[in-house]
């Protein structure tokens, strides 16, 4: 587990070490590349709750619940049954 570990911290450190030395505004190109993706995704799942909303029946069905065995009932429910 240690192990992991170490080789975690080692390659988060590589990593911020390679951003560090990438020139500012390169950072910047890539911060506002995964910005732009995060809100273009956001947008697409909004845009399908939505769609979602527009489609459905808005109808509530209640029923009575049914037992995925049929009507066997396990012994130790039978005394509460």
């Amino acid at each position: 587990m240690k192990n992991m570990r170490i080789i975690i911290h080692d390659r988060i450190a590589r990593l911020d070490r390679k951003w560090r030395a990438m020139p500012v505004k390169k950072q910047h190109h890539y911060t506002l590349l995964l910005f732009l993706g995060y809100a273009l995704l956001s947008i697409i799942v909004l845009l399908k709750v939505c769609y979602d909303m527009a489609q459905s029946d808005n109808t509530l069905t209640i029923e009575h619940l049914k037992t995925p065995l049929g009507k066997v009932i396990p012994r130790f429910l039978r005394r509460i049954v």
